[in-house]
């Protein structure tokens, strides 16, 4: 399946004051959820950025914030996002069918939210080095698990480029210096 930007939204997942400095490889989570929130504001692309319990894990890094749109932060206590109802009507409001996810924890709200959305009908792709875990073994056990669950497992590279479709626009010119 190709991941079209007419059809996708981009949800970045609890990618949090309190947990991204744990997590095995921040630096790799922080530069992909920035280049995919600032390809997805090139493209008009819808963008949702949840938040797992603010309270107790601070609020979406500052940098990623700064680049979301208003209002596309949302709260929630589930794990999935796809199990958070005022998240998931958000999502079913969007009406596009494909969810491109990026984010934290990836062996725990990133795989129950595409698995849940999978479930749900839509069309998840997680961006695997857009996301990560504690433990750099419970991220590969993520994305095998995903991969044999059916979901999409992508790059950002292969995100991007395939929002694109073609060099020699704009878009590409602007989005293409983001990836050098």
């Amino acid at each position: 399946m190709l991941i079209e930007a007419a059809h996708s939204s981009l949800l970045i997942v609890d990618v949090q004051e309190g947990l991204l400095p744990v997590m095995a490889d921040p630096r790799r989570v922080l530069r992909g959820c920035d280049i995919l929130l600032r390809a997805a504001a090139r493209l008009a692309l819808p963008v949702l950025v949840s938040e797992q319990y603010p309270k107790g894990l601070g609020r979406t890094m500052g940098e990623l914030l700064a680049l979301a749109p208003a209002g596309a932060v949302a709260e929630k206590l589930h794990f999935s996002c796809a199990f958070d109802a005022p998240l998931k009507a958000r999502l079913d409001g969007l009406a596009r069918p494909q969810v491109v996810i990026a984010g934290i924890e990836a062996h725990v709200c990133v795989l129950q939210t595409a698995l849940g959305l999978k479930a749900a009908g839509y069309a998840p792709v997680v961006v695997a080095d857009a996301c990560s875990s504690r433990d750099a073994a419970n991220h590969q056990a993520a994305m095998a698990r995903l991969a044999a669950n059916g979901v999409e497992v992508a790059t950002v590279e292969m995100a991007v480029f395939e929002w694109l479709h073609c060099a020699g626009t704009p878009d590409f010119k602007d989005l293409s210096r983001l990836i050098k």
